[in-house]
């Protein structure tokens, strides 16, 4: 096998023909680390996930409305206004982080935040649009129950507190103080001293 710029060139050991040298073009390999994620791209996927959020929360609100409007009562009502204030307070926050600073000649300056980076707060944003649009039509379709699912969100984010903060806080392991180290210093001087003699 030989292999010569992009180019890999197997050999076959018997007599050689044109046929038998086979010539498969392939990609140069690439050195380094991966490439990141270039600013103007970032602001383009920022349009379209915050593009796709909206969609899904008018799509839940108005299919919400059209049955409350025939199946109507005091909590579905309440229920409906919440799920709208918990829309707009998420999708704001997401506009908010997403907004890109240009200069004063209109180039790209930030690109804001990248709302599609795992483990940032935008992917806890996007899961509580998801589990309100989940509860809304699951309530508005079948039993006014299924807000309760709501209390996942609660639940989750005492979970990360806990996870991230209050467990290693509680956990971690206490000094000690300060005069029995030493204490020990001075027993292990003493030690040595006894044992060079």
């Amino acid at each position: 096998i030989l292999q010569r710029g992009g180019y890999k060139t197997i050999q076959f050991s018997k007599t050689l023909k044109i046929d038998e040298i086979i010539v498969l073009r392939m990609a140069p390999p690439q050195k380094g680390k991966q490439g990141t994620k270039g600013a103007k791209q970032i602001v383009e996927e920022n349009v379209a996930t915050l593009n796709f959020y909206r969609n899904m929360a008018i799509f839940s609100n108005a299919l919400s409305l059209i049955i409350l409007v025939f199946y109507n009562s005091t909590i579905s009502i309440i229920l409906y206004l919440f799920s709208c204030l918990v829309y707009i307070g998420t999708y704001q926050f997401m506009v908010y982080m997403a907004k890109p600073k240009y200069t004063d000649s209109g180039q790209l300056f930030d690109s804001g935040v990248d709302l599609n980076m795992e483990g940032g707060i935008a992917e806890h944003i996007k899961d509580i649009i998801i589990l309100t649009a989940i509860c809304q039509l699951t309530s508005s379709i079948i039993s006014n129950y299924f807000w309760l699912l709501w209390l996942f969100a609660p639940a989750r984010g005492f979970w990360i507190l806990w996870k991230n903060i209050l467990a290693p806080y509680f956990f971690q392991p206490g000094q000690a103080d300060p005069e029995v180290n030493d204490k020990k210093q001075k027993k292990m001087e003493r030690r040595m001293k006894r044992m060079n003699h």
